[in-house]
């Protein structure tokens, strides 16, 4: 790509990056967020690194055939970030777009603004695909991605690099150049206000510092043995699904919720929804409650609240749950919200050394609710 001297659109400049931008290039670039998630970063970063980017690495970018711009203030034309193509492959007309944002330029847009101007001048001049990987504990990033018109295809399996040299899976989110303008929508839209809450109980998204919780909670055996396989967790996978339950939400695999009390904020359990036909608008939800919690009607409170923003916020059209057939304290709280058993379904669920284990399914219509 010749590199054109400015890019100006979405309320940011794209330039080419001079001698006075190293300062805030060593911002941006040592700072711990991006030390975080762009591997291939020098650390500690220093001027020298950021002279050699500045002098050799953007430059080189664009003889490879990518691109490599300093986002700048309009107004200002200070330094905020950079974006930039990689890795292109011109049989296909693709290329990856990466960015990074200096810290004090956060939380205003920049990121998604430089990545559609980017993106805009690419496709405009010959482009076709571009993909951006994320790694999958940046929620922020996929933010960005969501925001900037790029849709989750999919994981790319050992794709990533750590600075120890080990292996990870990354994200792939993907825009072409004929998709509609605008952001993706999403199969799970956030909480209206970050929580759901009828005063008694409230609901909000899991979160990394919710491990500890969650494994004492799905650890219990009353509630391993509700769950198919009836296998205890392991520290790892629990702490792993707590990190990464902002992506399950923004890749709209599951929208996994912590139930709290209204009055104190105390934990008292979790619940979650997930898509099993995202075609036909139907969704699965599960809960469980701490022990001291439960006998309040807090689970109910808590799927009544669920089934709400379900069939509003998230255009579900039919709600079910799969319950082990002799938890008659789960078939108890679904009732009271309006569930009504529909059917035994044999062997459906795996369970141990090699059993299946019988699936009592309820189901829920906007018009049951209660």
């Amino acid at each position: 790509m010749t590199p054109p001297q400015v890019v100006e659109a979405h309320g940011v400049r794209l330039r080419l990056f001079r001698a006075d931008d190293t300062a805030d290039v060593v911002d941006g670039c040592a700072d711990p967020v991006s030390q975080r998630f762009v591997s291939n970063l020098p650390s500690p970063y220093t001027e020298l690194d950021a002279h050699w980017w500045i002098d050799v690495g953007a430059p080189a970018a664009w003889t490879g055939g990518g691109a490599a711009y300093a986002i700048a203030d309009p107004a200002t034309d200070r330094l905020l970030g950079a974006v930039g193509l990689n890795n292109p492959v011109p049989d296909r007309g693709q290329a990856e777009i990466g960015y990074w944002v200096r810290p004090a330029a956060r939380g205003r847009g920049v990121a998604t603004a430089a990545t559609r101007a980017l993106s805009d001048h690419a496709f405009a001049t010959g482009t076709a695909r571009l993909e951006l990987l994320t790694e999958p504990a940046n929620g922020p990033s996929q933010r960005v991605a969501l925001a900037a018109g790029f849709g989750y295809e999919g994981s790319r399996r050992s794709a990533g690099t750590g600075r120890a040299g080990d292996r990870h899976d990354l994200q792939a989110w993907v825009r072409l150049a004929d998709d509609p303008p605008g952001p993706t929508a999403r199969l799970l839209p956030d909480l209206p206000g970050g929580t759901l809450t009828d005063q008694v109980v409230t609901l909000r998204r899991l979160g990394p510092e919710d491990a500890e919780l969650m494994y004492l909670l799905h650890s219990r055996p009353e509630v391993v043995a509700n769950q198919a396989p009836p296998v205890p967790p392991t520290w790892e996978a629990i702490e792993r699904r707590c990190l990464l339950a902002e992506s399950g939400w923004l890749t709209g695999d599951i929208a996994r919720l912590l139930i709290l009390d209204a009055a104190t904020g105390a934990p008292a359990g979790s619940c979650g929804l997930s898509f099993t036909d995202a075609a036909s608008g139907e969704a699965s939800i599960g809960y469980a409650l701490l022990p001291d919690w439960r006998g309040r009607g807090y689970a109910t409170r808590a799927v009544r609240l669920l089934a709400a923003w379900a069939f509003g916020s998230a255009g579900v059209a039919r709600l079910v749950a799969g319950t082990v057939p002799d938890n008659g304290a789960s078939h108890r709280v679904l009732e009271r919200a309006g569930f009504r058993r529909e059917g035994l379904q044999l062997g459906r669920l795996p369970g141990l050394d090699g059993r299946r284990l019988d699936d009592l399914t309820f189901a829920l219509l906007p018009a049951d609710r209660r």
